[in-house]
């Protein structure tokens, strides 16, 4: 598995949906070594108890995120913004896992390509053109796009409070 990215800063966080509205709680991922770590952390940094709808967002500096939803005993729905994650470090690698990208370590890179499950927030207001549109802008960071998507399903204060 290839290495965390060197300089790069990683920022993980992890939002429930609750009767009152989004809580969240920061997320180490730094010990993840497979898919279900991933889970795990989410699952014990909120307390998660049942079936409630929990959002992981990841940002990697200017490189890329991701979005883990996770809700009951359901299989985890993953939004990547870029397949090339997959390619460059092991949080990538397992985020590209979980979003069906192959590492294609021998494909030249050929700009943002956004992978996995474009309809995992259009349930919450996001439609999958929007989240498309978002990842695919040019010269927007990460940090931008997941602030921009957090306003849009009201867990922005949360998000910010967490930073």
């Amino acid at each position: 598995m290839a290495s965390r990215p060197s300089g790069s800063s990683v920022f993980s966080a992890a939002f429930v949906r609750t009767a009152s509205g989004w809580s969240g709680a920061e997320v180490d991922l730094g010990e993840a070594e497979i898919v279900d770590d991933l889970g795990d952390a989410v699952q014990e940094s909120l307390g998660l108890t049942g079936d409630e709808l929990a959002l992981l967002c990841v940002e990697v500096e200017d490189e890329w995120f991701g979005i883990v939803r996770y809700q009951g005993d359901g299989e985890p729905r993953t939004f990547l913004s870029d397949a090339q994650a997959a390619r460059t470090d092991a949080l990538g690698e397992l985020f590209g896992e979980l979003a069906g990208v192959a590492p294609e370590h021998e494909t030249p890179e050929v700009g943002v390509r956004p992978a996995g499950d474009f309809e995992l927030l259009s349930d919450l207001g996001m439609s999958p053109e929007e989240l498309i549109e978002l990842s695919m802008e040019e010269g927007a960071l990460p940090a931008d796009t997941l602030s921009v998507i957090a306003e849009r399903l009201s867990f922005a204060d949360e998000l910010d409070r967490l930073r």
